[in-house]
């Protein structure tokens, strides 16, 4: 079973059904919509039976695929994973099946249609399993840059008001990221050479190699930036909100869900075991960044009137938390930032589905613009309150396990960073339950909207283009200023049930995921030379940073 090549064939599936599914004639997104849900459960399958193959106790890279891409200059089509890499894979395999779900009514914003909107998505499925999955640092970059590509057709095409702009500035601040990262490695390909005597670009070659430490420096910063711009870290996160705010709701679950961790991967993947010298002297600065990040981020998620902007600053605090976890350099906080790569898929993912949903019945983002939700939609509410406590990381949701781990791994090592820290869960809890209580709870507020049989999904575009729940608010101004609220659909139930179910099952037993990741975690220590009991590592002089 290990024998077959299910990493190739995660990445193969996607990428034909998105070419299929751009094939069909003009008019059959019905289709289109039927198409990718199938593939996108097919990519689910191929991602849970190749958990089955995995060994956790076996070795560190398992169900590998390598063939020559570019022999002249030591290229291979290197596919394997690690425990951190398949969990990321299984996350996209549960997200993507669940997107489509929640965009099945979805209107196009623009001129292009539904089929477009469905290809893109499949054909970013396929680059995110490869960015995850490759093992040779050059195909790593191949993919990194190419799912620039469908995140920027997704939000451009299919997002809101100002999807051009903040398409643009995704793009842009991830390509100028990329260019950075590229110069660092070729910079790698050249100490490889100079040190192997040939040149090459495979993960576990180049992780043995020596490197003076001024270049080890240049070296992981080049790739630093590139992950700190993809994470975000502050101060270079000031695309996201834009880009959240304005990509489709399915784009956006991807976005924040998915794509921003391949910045947090790449710390794990590339720069402590490739610069581990680099990684322990620059750690400090990278944990004043992490910690600006919470603290900063969840200020300015309280003062957002646009709720989609709200989440996309709750997700750089929370990346700001991960980071912390990694740079502890202990075991218990990295495997928590592992595990918190997952989790914050899972929760905000579904926070941003829920703003989704009320978007589409009050055809507004702002918060002001809602009240009293819950009296006539509770079944809307209670997911709401899930994924809010969620991300707050309540005792019982997945969140928590994370979050304690990476606080309890990083005081021994960090403490004046941890104590830091903490405070933004004070700050999480009230920018969650603050949006809650204004747009569930009070006087209902809102224009008079008619409630249909089934209340249709957002438009791609979160607001952006008009809908059946838009096209009412030029109404009289007589009319009653109350909003009416529709209940969860059968077909949402069906896109929120299994998030739940994850949260909880998540949060009251972790075990599964820890043991994946574990192993990984402990090899990825032991490359950058710290002592998986808590004390800080090493430094290159013998003493301690």
């Amino acid at each position: 079973m290990s024998d077959f090549p299910w990493l190739l064939a995660m990445i193969a599936v996607p990428a034909v059904g998105a070419a299929g599914v751009a094939a069909l004639p003009k008019g059959r997104d019905g289709t289109a919509k039927q198409a990718a849900l199938g593939v996108s459960l097919v990519v689910l399958l191929l991602a849970v039976l190749a958990t089955v193959a995995f060994d956790t106790g076996g070795e560190r890279f398992q169900l590998t695929t390598s063939v020559p891409w570019i022999p002249d200059f030591g290229v291979d089509f290197a596919l394997g994973v690690d425990g951190i890499a398949l969990v990321m894979l299984l996350l996209i395999g549960v997200l993507v099946p669940v997107v489509v779900l929640a965009s099945w009514r979805d209107e196009p914003t623009g001129q292009r249609s539904m089929k477009a909107y469905f290809a893109w998505l499949l054909l970013l499925e396929s680059f995110m399993v490869g960015v995850f999955a490759a093992t040779d640092v050059f195909l790593f970059y191949v993919f990194f840059e190419a799912m620039l590509v469908p995140m920027y057709f997704l939000i451009g095409s299919f997002g809101g008001p100002r999807r051009q702009y903040a398409a643009v500035k995704f793009f842009l601040y991830s390509l100028v990221g990329g260019l950075v990262m590229l110069a660092a490695v070729i910079g790698l390909y050249v100490v490889s050479a100079n040190e192997l005597g040939e040149g090459t670009f495979a993960f576990d070659a180049l992780r043995g190699i020596e490197i003076d430490p001024g270049v080890q420096k240049l070296l992981f910063l080049g790739f630093f930036v590139a992950f700190a711009i993809k994470a975000p870290l502050v101060p270079f996160h000031t695309w996201l909100p834009d880009s959240g705010a304005e990509a489709p709701i399915g784009g956006a679950v991807l976005l924040v869900g998915v794509l921003d961790k391949v910045g947090t991967f790449g710390f794990l993947r590339y720069c402590l075991p490739l610069f581990p010298d680099a990684s322990r002297d620059l750690a400090p600065y990278v944990l004043v960044l992490a910690v600006a990040g919470v603290l900063y981020a969840a200020l300015l998620a309280m003062g957002q009137s646009d709720m989609k902007r709200l989440v996309s600053y709750t997700s750089i605090a929370h990346f700001g938390f991960i980071a912390l976890g990694i740079f502890a350099f202990t075991t218990e906080a990295t495997t928590g930032a592992v595990l918190y790569m997952v989790n914050h898929g899972i929760a905000t993912g579904l926070l941003f589905l829920v703003v989704g949903m009320l978007i589409a019945r009050g055809g507004s983002r702002q918060i002001g613009d809602y009240g009293g939700v819950a009296r006539q939609a509770p079944l809307l509410a209670g997911v709401f309150l899930v994924a809010g406590l969620a991300s707050l990381a309540l005792p019982g949701t997945n969140s928590f396990v994370s979050e304690f781990l990476v606080l309890i791994g990083s005081f021994p090592t960090r403490p004046v960073f941890t104590v830091l820290a903490t405070v933004g869960i004070v700050l999480a809890a009230l920018y969650v339950l603050l949006v809650y209580q204004r747009t569930m709870h009070g006087p209902p507020r809102g224009v008079l909207l008619e409630t249909p049989a089934e209340t249709p999904a957002p438009a791609p575009g979160g607001g952006g283009g008009a809908t059946a729940a838009t096209a009412t608010l030029d109404a009289p101004a007589a009319a009653p200023a109350r909003l009416r609220v529709a209940d969860l659909s059968p077909r949402e139930l069906a896109v929120a049930a299994p998030m739940v179910a994850l949260i909880i099952a998540l949060g009251v037993y972790p075990q599964p995921l820890i043991e994946l990741v574990e192993p990984a975690v402990a090899a990825t220590m032991s490359d950058v030379g710290a002592d998986p009991a808590g004390v800080e590592p090493e430094a290159p002089g013998g003493g301690t940073d």
